[in-house]
C-alpha cells in the first residue's frame, strides 16, 4: 500500500497520465480487497487420542471459510480430517499418491490441493503418511519441509489449519515448525480427562522447543476444552486447575459433547438441518481464536 501511494505521488508530479491511471486502478483494488496477507497457521494438537482434534480443525476451517480463504492440511495418517471434509472414507485408494506426504516430498503442495468449497481447500492424507519419518531419514528431509512445500501458496490463503495425530512425532513437530510471518499458533486440545491433563505439559514443551529451534513466530493460542460432558462433576475442578497452572491460556469457550456435532461426519455441512445446533459451541470459539491471533500478530 505504501509503495502504491509513493508511486502515485511521483507520477502525479512528473506526468505520464497512462501510468497514473493504471496505478490508481491498482490502488483502488488494493483498498477494496486489502493488501494480500500471508496466511496465519493454526495447528491443533495433543498427544492423546479422542480429544476432537480432527472435528475441531475441520469445523474451524469451515467457519473461517465463510469469510476468508482457508487451506486445511491433514497431517494425521488416520485421515479423519480428510474424511470429515470430503465424506470419503476409502482414503488409501482415492487419495493414493495425492497427499501431503507427496507434497512434502515434491516441496510444493499445489498439485495436491483439492477444492472443498468456494473458500475452503484441503491437502489430504492417508495411511501412507506413516512413512514420513522413514522418508525424512532416507532423503535428509528436515522439519522445515512443510514450510518449504507451503511457500508457493502462503499468499493465497488467510488461514492454514493443520490437524495432527495424537503423538509427539514428526507429524506433529513439522507443523509446529512451520513459520509464517503473519503468525503461527497452536491450539492445545483438552477433553477434561486426567490422561489429557498430563499430556498438556508435554505438548507445551514441544511447542517451546519448536519455537526455539525452528519457528520463532510460534505461539500457544490457548487450551481448548472439548468433548466435555456437562454432567461430569470434575469439570469445574479441571477448569480451576488449568486456570491456576496455565493462567490466561484457557479459551473461554467450552466445546460440550453434542450428538449433532458428532453426526457432522455423516451429514456434512451442506443441507444439514441440524447444522446450527452442531456448530453452537464452535462459533464463539472461532471468534476467540481470531481475536487471539489478531492480538498476537507480528508487527512489521
Amino acid at each position: 500500500m505504501i509503495c502504491f501511494i509513493i508511486l502515485l505521488v511521483i507520477v502525479d508530479k512528473y506526468g505520464d497520465n497512462n501510468c497514473f491511471i493504471n496505478v490508481k486502478m491498482k490502488l483502488s483494488i488494493s483498498i477494496k480487497w486489502g493488501v494480500k496477507m500471508t496466511a496465519k497457521i493454526v495447528t491443533f494438537g495433543i498427544s492423546k487420542g479422542g480429544c476432537s482434534k480432527s472435528v475441531s480443525s475441520g469445523v474451524t476451517s469451515y467457519l473461517l471459510s465463510k469469510e476468508e480463504r482457508v487451506l486445511a492440511i491433514d497431517m494425521d495418517g488416520q485421515g479423519n480430517l480428510t474424511s470429515f471434509l470430503t465424506n470419503e472414507y476409502d482414503i488409501c485408494n482415492v487419495f493414493e499418491e495425492k497427499t501431503i506426504l507427496e507434497a512434502i516430498q515434491d516441496k510444493d503442495v499445489r498439485k495436491y490441493i483439492i477444492k472443498i468449497s468456494e473458500n475452503l481447500d484441503l491437502v489430504p492424507s492417508n495411511d501412507f503418511l506413516a512413512t514420513l519419518p522413514r522418508m525424512m531419514y532416507r532423503q535428509g528431509i528436515k522439519f522445515d519441509a512443510l514450510q518449504v512445500a507451503l511457500e508457493p501458496v502462503m499468499e493465497d490463503y488467510d488461514w492454514i489449519i493443520i490437524d495432527t495425530p495424537p503423538a509427539l512425532s514428526e507429524h506433529t513437530v513439522m507443523p509446529l515448525s512451520t513459520y509464517s510471518k503473519a503468525g503461527s499458533f497452536a491450539v492445545v486440545m483438552f477433553d477434561g480427562s486426567m490422561f489429557a491433563y498430563y499430556a498438556i505439559p508435554k505438548f507445551l514443551e514441544i511447542i517451546e522447543a519448536s519455537k526455539e529451534r525452528y519457528n520463532p513466530s510460534l505461539k500457544t493460542a490457548g487450551i481448548l476444552f472439548s468433548l466435555i460432558d456437562s454432567r461430569a462433576k470434575e469439570n469445574e475442578v479441571m477448569e480451576e486447575s488449568i486456570e491456576e497452572e496455565y493462567p490466561g491460556l484457557r479459551f473461554q469457550t467450552i466445546i460440550k459433547r453434542k450428538a449433532a456435532t458428532r453426526r457432522l461426519a455423516i451429514s456434512g455441512f451442506e443441507e444439514n438441518p441440524e447444522l446450527t445446533n452442531a456448530l453452537e459451541y464452535y462459533i464463539p470459539f472461532v471468534e476467540e481464536l481470531k481475536k487471539r491471533a489478531k492480538q498476537e500478530q507480528p508487527q512489521g
